[in-house]
């Protein structure tokens, strides 16, 4: 008798563990239906991806990754609330519960597939070497940056090339994308390393500056969405979404969208 109690108890167990672990899932998915929005963290300083901009007098923040965002949103039911934050400090508003989700060119990579999951990948950039116009001469190897000041964006991917490729230079990490350029422009840093798409569009409203010769080691994992672990459910519903944009082409005309957008 005792031994069918105890094999009894041990079903009971098992199976209200795995209740758990199914209604985990679900949770994330059920709170946001319950509360009607789900709250986007972001860092609208990296056109196009996401940035600001003044439509009809009013400021509004734009970009593919944010037309992403708002499908997501559509195709759960529910309303998107945006929130601007550094760079840095998205993962750990994530995990804080003050954020549902980041869409922000975020690479999933090995570190940060520790704290968080992520989508599928939906977007591939090449990384480049933006220089001031006048230093395209100077510029043109990963060796000619030796002893030069490169800028960087604190917590990305960028970051973590420039650490490993450029250890002869001096690596200046920044919060944000807009003050790796004026620094840039004020002569502060001598480079920065910039997805092709973001440099590509400062690039285009600063004749004084240029997309440089430098050749980086291809290493781009793309972008993807990053979600509170343990959320499958929704992280089923974003990758649904993300798929149907993909077998569309729709996140070829977002891109080509935000790029109009950008000044």
């Amino acid at each position: 008798m005792k031994k069918i109690m105890a094999i009894l108890v041990c079903l009971v167990l098992m199976l209200s563990t795995i209740s758990c672990g199914k209604n985990a899932k679900q949770d994330e998915l059920s709170k946001i239906k319950k509360a009607g929005k789900i709250v986007l963290g972001t860092s609208a300083d990296y056109p196009p991806y996401e940035f600001h901009k003044v439509i009809n007098g009013k400021d509004e923040i734009v970009g593919f990754d944010i037309d992403i965002a708002k499908k997501i949103a559509e195709d759960l039911g529910v309303e998107l609330e945006i929130k601007d934050m550094k760079f840095d400090g998205l993962l750990a508003a994530l995990q804080a519960g003050k954020i549902d989700f980041i869409v922000s060119g975020m690479t999933p990579t090995e570190e940060r597939k520790k704290s968080v999951d992520f989508s599928d990948v939906y977007y591939y950039a090449v990384q480049t070497v933006v220089i001031r116009a006048e230093d395209k001469e100077k510029y043109k190897t990963l060796e000619d940056l030796k002893g030069a000041k490169v800028g960087v964006q604190k917590g990305s991917i960028q970051e973590g090339l420039a650490q490993k490729y450029m250890s002869n230079s001096e690596i200046k990490s920044v919060g944000k994308i807009s003050d790796i350029f004026l620094s840039l422009k004020d002569k502060k840093i001598d480079a920065a390393i910039i997805e092709q798409p973001v440099a590509q569009a400062n690039v285009n409203k600063n004749p004084d500056l240029v997309i440089s010769e430098i050749k980086l080691p291809n290493e781009d994992a793309g972008s993807a969405i990053a979600v509170r672990k343990n959320s499958g459910a929704l992280l089923d519903e974003i990758n649904k979404t993300l798929k149907k944009l993909m077998d569309e082409k729709k996140i070829e005309e977002f891109v080509i969208k935000a790029n109009e957008l950008v000044d």
